[in-house]
């Protein structure tokens, strides 16, 4: 069933300005806006191009504005915002709003029916825009004429900044066989408008002013001027189904329908993908025990396969190609690029559990080689400059993605192709590399440069670091214990005895002093983090990783009492605080300016990938209860409803720490998808 809203939701503005669509090209590039077309970001756009997969984007096609004209009345199909204003007001010609397997619009005036249906090519920094025409009521005549205007509205810039009013611009365009070209800036690729159009209005217009809502809210500069070249003119007498393409490659012939058709059988393949795993979820389905199937329940499973199903639709999103043609993870959609902590932790999510293991494997063997001194980058910046290593805990969750891919998969040859770089890193670890990052007499990690965080709680304004953690962090050890035991269990499939036992003799030496210093005692739970007599009591979602990761120290009393105090101060219906209400650093909205925002990301936001490990810990601690698996259904329904509240189909970055848990950050966020789908698939199906 596809995401549909109806008239009395498409044509209430405050509720439609909040929804948001995206469609994605598996290069990075994207096409974006809301259910009405009325851009409210920076990043909303028809083609935002990615000129160096999957980075290097460019939002070139900012939007279209549609006139519909019947006889001698306009009837706009278009909406804008700006400050104070909306116009046009096309939202209240808006009927139907649906998604799946593309955006699709659907427009009524006085009895003519317009259908919008916006795709991009997989593979290609293309996007479709078709319509097509068609009488909603059968008694009616269609008057005459009947045309559509379509005025092309465009940015031409980098996807971070904003467009304004310039004489720089260049205001000509070459007219193609099929089509128009326009490069307004040298500095940026040219963009081929294809199109069936009848005739072009060579008027050329400054549109003054945009405002964007989501800019306003995050405390950023919110107006842009869009420049308008020209307009096409459809005459649907002529012809009752008019596109424009816009791309950045030059095509000599196009076929709009042949290149739908493949996109709808690209996407009904992933469907098919899904059905299957549902009905036949195989060796890594769910080993808790549960009762008879009450009806309350047999109603969340049909809410978490539409959830499942749409989540592993939007998982495509994320796997991109890079320049050398070899799989990466975007982190998330809008601003987001590929880093080394999200892919890694998103890695069994989006393509182990879905059986797309030689994806998995490429994004392994990918980001083998970019290795250094025991580290995996951080990110790959926006413009191609050289990797960024500032991260502790990426090289320790590459080292578990290895062991997760070889559970699923079973490809040992993989795995012993591999061990040399695992091996490599934890040297590294043990004799120190980047960042003061080394392993300490007592056999734990510690971490830490002044003005730089290296943990995934990272957020930094100018010099501040808003949550310092230098020292031995809580997760990062678990991490470290947890890829000792895995290398002990890899050294013995090669046959490395020797090996093997040093590991796990390592390990043991790491469970005995980790439980000796991070147990807080008077609290019952684990410190956040340790810098020699300093012992942060904060009460931290980050302590669930001693639980939730495949080897754990803690005995069964610690972790039960860890769930406690984890399910009192940080569980919320969409993941978990990334602190205590109860603690005084708390802020439970994450609104303003990026400093008002930075500082509350990791100080009470909710971050809804953490419901994954969550689950993972709850599963393990709770196992032998008929009552688990009821209990995660009911942890993981809440983001059915989520489908439908802010980017359509898929799950949000972060949350409000505060009732209702406002959606913030990204619209659409690789872990977020990936850890939800995963447990899931281990836990429920």
């Amino acid at each position: 069933m596809p995401i549909l809203f109806n008239r009395e939701v498409c044509q209430n503005l405050p509720t439609t300005i909040e929804k948001e669509w995206l469609e994605s090209n598996g290069i990075g590039g994207y096409a974006s806006s809301t259910i009405i077309g009325a851009n409210t970001r920076r990043y909303h756009g028809l083609l935002t191009a990615a000129t160096k997969p999957p980075l290097g984007r460019v939002l070139l096609l900012s939007k279209l504005e549609e006139i519909l004209c019947i006889g001698e009345r306009e009837y706009p199909l278009s909406t804008n915002v700006y400050p104070h204003t909306i116009y046009p007001e096309g939202y209240k010609n808006l009927i139907q709003f649906r998604l799946k397997p593309f955006p699709t619009f659907q427009y009524s005036i006085h009895g003519i029916n317009i259908e919008k249906t916006v795709f991009m090519l997989s593979g290609e920094n293309t996007t479709v825009i078709l319509y097509q025409v068609g009488s909603t009521d059968s008694t009616s005549t269609t008057p005459v004429p009947l045309f559509l205007k379509v005025r092309v509205m465009v940015a031409f810039r980098d996807y971070h900044w904003l467009t304004h009013e310039n004489p720089t611009l260049e205001t000509g365009y070459e007219v193609l066989a099929h089509g128009i070209c326009l490069r307004p800036y040298k500095t940026l690729p040219p963009m081929y408008l294809f199109h069936n159009a009848q005739s072009i209005d060579n008027v050329t217009f400054w549109y003054k002013n945009v405002e964007y809502s989501k800019e306003m809210e995050r405390g950023l500069e919110a107006h842009e001027d869009y420049y308008s070249p020209f307009a096409l003119h459809f005459d649907f007498c002529k012809r009752k189904d008019c596109y424009i393409v816009a791309s950045t490659n030059r095509y000599d012939t196009l076929n709009v329908f042949e290149l739908l058709n493949k996109e709808i059988e690209s996407r009904e393949k992933i469907g098919r993908d899904w059905r299957l795993k549902v009905d036949n979820p195989g060796l890594h389905s769910s080993t808790l025990t549960q009762g008879s199937l009450p009806k309350e329940s047999a109603e969340r499973i049909e809410k978490l396969k539409k959830l499942t199903e749409y989540l592993w639709s939007t998982s495509k999103s994320f796997i991109v190609k890079r320049e050398n043609d070899k799989k990466s993870i975007i982190a998330g959609y809008h601003w987001f690029g590929d880093w080394g902590r999200d892919t890694m932790i998103s890695l069994p999510g989006l393509t182990l559990i879905q059986g797309r293991f030689e994806e998995a494997r490429e994004i392994l063997l990918s980001y083998a080689r970019y290795v250094s001194k025991g580290m995996i980058p951080n990110r790959f910046p926006d413009y191609g400059e050289m990797p960024e290593y500032n991260t502790v805990d990426a090289s320790l969750w590459y080292i578990h993605a290895v062991y997760q891919y070889l559970h699923f998969s079973n490809d040992l040859q993989t795995m012993c192709q591999l061990y040399d770089v695992l091996r490599e890193i934890i040297e590294c670890y043990q004799k120190g590399t980047r960042y003061n990052i080394h392993m300490d007499r007592d056999g734990l990690i510690y971490a830490g440069a002044d003005g730089i965080q290296l943990t995934w709680m990272d957020a930094k304004v100018g010099d501040w670091v808003v949550t310092p953690r230098m020292g031995k962090a809580v997760e990062v050890n678990a991490l470290w214990y947890n890829a000792l035991k895995i290398m002990s269990f890899f050294s013995q499939e090669m046959r490395l005895n020797n090996e093997s036992v040093r590991y796990n003799t390592l390990a043991q030496k790491v469970s005995e002093s980790f439980n000796e210093a991070f147990w807080f005692h008077e609290g019952r739970y684990l410190y956040d983090y340790v810098d020699g007599e300093i012992k942060n009591n904060a009460i931290r979602p980050n302590q669930v990783f001693a639980i939730s990761l495949p080897y754990s120290m803690l005995s069964r009393k610690r972790q039960e009492s860890i769930m406690e105090v984890v399910k009192g101060h940080l569980l919320t219906p969409f993941g978990l605080r990334s602190l205590s209400p109860e603690d005084k650093d708390y802020l439970g909205r994450h609104l303003g300016n990026p400093y008002e925002r930075d500082k509350s990301y990791h100080q009470g936001a909710v971050w809804a990938w953490l419901i994954g490990p969550y689950i993972s810990a709850y599963a393990r601690v709770y196992a032998d209860r008929k009552e688990t698996r009821d209990d995660i259904e009911r942890l993981l329904e809440p983001f059915y409803g989520h489908l439908y509240e802010a980017g359509l189909g898929t799950i949000s970055e972060i949350f409000d720490g505060d009732f209702p848990h406002t959606p913030r950050g990204c619209i659409s966020q690789a872990w977020s998808v990936a850890e939800i789908l995963r447990v899931c698939f281990e836990y429920v199906f």
